[in-house]
């Protein structure tokens, strides 16, 4: 019974880990421009533009590789579930 603590924890806490991730990139998304047009004298809106960018860009990575370590932990979970299901009729 303990694989199976474990194994809901551990996926349990992957999707935390998500969904923080995730909102932590829409906080920061939240107050980027998709396009703007300056003139030369915003030079200071430019630039914090390019640091929001900056910053969302480096979080992206992150929040891929977790969703696919969200998907994986899921699938194992289902397979987990369905090779018991088979296990239980031999």
């Amino acid at each position: 019974m303990t694989f199976v603590v474990t194994m809901w924890s551990v996926w349990g806490a992957l999707v935390v880990l998500f969904f923080v991730v995730h909102l932590y990139q829409s906080r920061l998304a939240r107050d980027e421009d998709d396009e703007i047009f300056l003139g030369e004298g915003f030079e200071n809106e430019r630039a914090a533009q390019a640091e929001i960018a900056a910053k969302v860009n480096k979080v992206e990575p992150a929040l891929k590789g977790l969703k696919w370590l969200v998907a994986l932990a899921t699938l194992f979970v289902v397979g987990y579930y369905i090779w018991d299901i088979v296990n239980q009729f031999k």
